[in-house]
């Protein structure tokens, strides 16, 4: 598909996307355009809101917790300390989780999954103001998971669209106010062009329609870590998905400055042989995002995608060690939760154990964000890998 010659642009970002859109990058020609006819992006009824949402979240210090995983993932994590997956085992685990005392200092935005964002502790006050009494922004999981994407190469595609809009306002009435949708690109399978264009228009359309309904959304195409490629490898396809990514989001007039990213830390495939230190992956991830993502863009929330705790953690602080255009943080979701599920083991006795751990993987990662962590005195359980091949959410 050629890029069209109507000139869609980002109001603070125009001479970025007018740059990408010189050429024609979907057949490797360097013609430039004859004729260019520019279009201005009009500001939505949500604009203001939307940037001060981000802005928020995006603060010094402070990353996003993901506790968005559906109910079979999460049935899984409960079945490894032995406990049923039921609502009330489910809604026990969140609780400890979102009445952690203090935990806004660390953490400025929550990923809920459906359920969670309708739920209350166990004494009636709900899920949302135990957020927003800690000054943390809640969010929602809005797509609807993977499938597989005819006429691929095994590849998958992220299905929610429909509905999404009518969904997203009821999500912003129980308060919600930013959404994820994850996707994911596989370099063991290609990735193939026909998967890399579905999973950027995908996040563009989910991105457009969260921004309809004042949501700010969080974009993720997340590059899977399974595989034995080299991280020259992992670059090359990081900087091909984010080019089509950032190609359809201003096809799609979503305003850069109400959007967060999610993308994966740019590392060698989880099975190969040479191991990368900190600072080639905050090297090769920053020089990724420099080349691809706009200053216009708040926050760069980086997944851990079954990194140790400690590696996730390390990995960011080595990307904070000199100023960046954009926050760069972290939306874990194990690299958060892995000890604290440990420590818990589904006894009331263990909450406040349990809670205190939390803090202290938070701390971390928000010491990292500052750039001014060490992993002097961590724990041997927080340098365990949590890769799963495969992993779904």
């Amino acid at each position: 598909m050629a890029c069209s010659n109507v000139m869609k642009l980002n109001v603070a970002s125009s001479s970025w996307i007018s740059g990408h859109n010189s050429v024609n990058h979907r057949t490797g020609s360097t013609a430039r355009f004859p004729t260019r006819r520019f279009s201005v992006i009009r500001a939505g009824s949500y604009t203001d809101e939307l940037v001060k949402t981000a802005k928020s979240i995006a603060s010094p210090g402070r990353g996003i917790l993901a506790i968005d995983e559906s109910n079979a993932t999460c049935g899984k994590r409960l079945a490894s300390i032995g406990l049923d997956n039921t609502e009330t085992n489910r809604q026990a685990y969140r609780q400890l989780l979102l009445t952690t005392p203090g935990l806004g200092d660390y953490i400025s935005g929550a990923i809920l999954f459906e359920e969670t964002l309708y739920q209350s502790t166990t004494d009636g006050k709900k899920f949302v103001d135990c957020l927003r009494d800690e000054n943390i922004v809640p969010g929602i999981k809005v797509d609807k998971g993977l499938v597989p994407l005819p006429g691929s190469n095994n590849e998958s595609w992220c299905q929610g669209l429909d509905g999404l809009a009518s969904r997203s306002a009821e999500y912003y009435k129980q308060g919600a106010r930013f959404a994820k949708w994850r996707t994911v690109v596989s370099i063991p399978c290609g990735p193939s062009a026909l998967a890399v264009k579905e999973a950027a228009w995908g996040l563009a359309r989910y991105a457009a329609i969260s921004q309809d309904n004042g949501l700010v959304p969080i974009v993720e195409p997340e590059i899977l870590l399974d595989g034995d490629h080299p991280i020259e490898r992992t670059l090359e396809v990081a900087e091909q998905v984010w080019s089509e990514v950032f190609y359809y989001l201003a096809e799609n007039n979503v305003t850069f400055e109400g959007i967060l990213l999610k993308p994966s830390m740019v590392t060698p495939g989880a099975e190969h042989k040479v191991k990368a230190s900190p600072d080639t992956i905050a090297n090769y991830t920053l020089t990724m995002l420099r080349r691809r993502v706009p200053p216009a863009v708040p926050g760069i929330m980086f997944l851990s995608g079954g990194q140790s705790e400690v590696e996730a953690t390390l990995n960011l602080n080595a990307m904070n060690q000199s100023p960046n255009p954009w926050h760069v943080s972290f939306s874990y979701a194990r690299a958060l939760q892995n000890t604290v599920l440990k420590t818990w083991q589904g006894r009331p006795e263990n909450i406040e154990a349990a809670q205190k751990s939390l803090l202290v993987r938070a701390k971390a990662n928000s010491l990292a964000q500052l750039g001014k962590y060490s992993a002097e005195g961590e724990s041997e359980e927080a340098k365990k890998g949590m890769f799963v091949k495969g992993y779904t959410y």
